[in-house]
Order: structure tokens, then sequence, then C-alpha cells
């Protein structure tokens, strides 16, 4: 198995996409901001991911785990802050959230089958 046929590696892979969609309407005083802290955080999830698989060690797996889920709460917050200075909109926030706990969950079992 590798870890790209892994269904959470695909779920992240996919939230980068979609932060990258929502970024693209953000001001472009955001470029250096908010846009690249968002964007920053997704890519960590699946990069932390694929790397902790690759260490070939239950331990070393978690911990890269734990990480990407620290990324997936910063994204909740910066998604918090996005829709208070109205980047977004409370309708894209709430799919994207719905997303994005979807993601936490999968990692949260992962971390628990280890």
């Amino acid at each position: 198995m590798r870890y790209r046929d892994l269904d959470i590696w695909k779920k992240g892979i996919g939230l980068v996409k979609d932060v990258y969609k929502i970024t693209e309407t953000y001001p472009a005083i955001e470029i250096y901001g908010l846009s690249s802290q968002l964007r920053r955080a997704a890519i960590s999830i699946p990069s932390n991911i694929a790397e902790g698989f690759r260490r070939n060690n239950n331990k070393e797996f978690r911990r890269f785990l734990l990480i990407a889920l620290g990324s997936c709460a910063e994204l909740e917050t910066q998604s918090t802050i996005s829709r208070e200075l109205e980047y977004i909109t409370q309708a894209q926030e709430g799919i994207f959230l719905e997303e994005l706990d979807h993601v936490s969950r999968m990692i949260l079992n992962l971390i628990k089958k280890l």
C-alpha cells in the first residue's frame, strides 16, 4: 500500500484544491497574509500524512497525523477569520467546515487505529 491509496490523503488533496479556489477571490493585499496562511495549512495536511506514512513506523505516523490535525484546527480558525473579514460567505464557510470536520474525524479515527 502507498500513501496515495489512503482516502485520508485523497481528501486532504481535495481540501488543498478547495482552499486554492476559495483564496483566488481574496483581495490582493492578502497574498502574503491570510491567503498564504490558508494555503500553507491546507498543504500541510496531506503532506504530513504522506511523510508520516513513509516513516514506516506507527509511532512516527501517529505524530505526523497529530500535526495534520493541528493544521485542520488552523484552517478552521483561518476560515472563521475569512468569514468575519467578509472574504467568504457564511454558506461558503459552512460547506468548507463540514469538509474539514470530515477530514479531521478521519485523521482521529486513523490515530485511534494506530
